[in-house]
């Protein structure tokens, strides 16, 4: 099935918000990865862990280290935070990883809230949303 990237977003928020109601607040950025892409993966949805994005430089492709958590469907970004709260610089690392891949959204999910609601941040290439 082919979906546009907001429904690929639509379903990513609908399985973070059931991962956070079960585990909650409070732990490792790596167990909500983890569950998240349990979810999507049962919804027949492509996944792929830990994503490198190089950086190209005049012609020289650098591998800087950069990696997405998770890569939904080869469109969708989605960077995974466990922190008090989320900074300019949360903001700043998806927009690098939309620009390197040339990807349109981002998600920016902190799973670190009580309310996850209160934690999502949703990035389009050039813009803050």
């Amino acid at each position: 099935m082919n979906f546009t990237v907001d429904q690929l977003a639509s379903h990513t928020l609908n399985a973070a918000f059931k991962v956070h109601q079960q585990l909650g607040p409070g732990l490792l950025e790596s167990v909500y990865e983890t569950c998240l892409a349990h979810e999507l993966e049962s919804m027949n949805l492509q996944v792929q862990r830990q994503v490198p994005l190089p950086v190209v430089y005049n012609d020289i492709r650098l591998d800087g280290g950069y990696r997405v958590d998770l890569l939904l469907e080869n469109s969708l970004v989605i960077e995974i935070k466990s922190v008090e709260s989320l900074n300019d610089l949360h903001v700043a690392q998806v927009l690098t990883y939309l620009k390197l891949g040339n990807f349109r959204l981002g998600l920016l999910l902190n799973f670190n809230t009580y309310k996850l609601k209160d934690g999502i941040r949703r990035l389009i290439m050039g813009y803050d949303t």
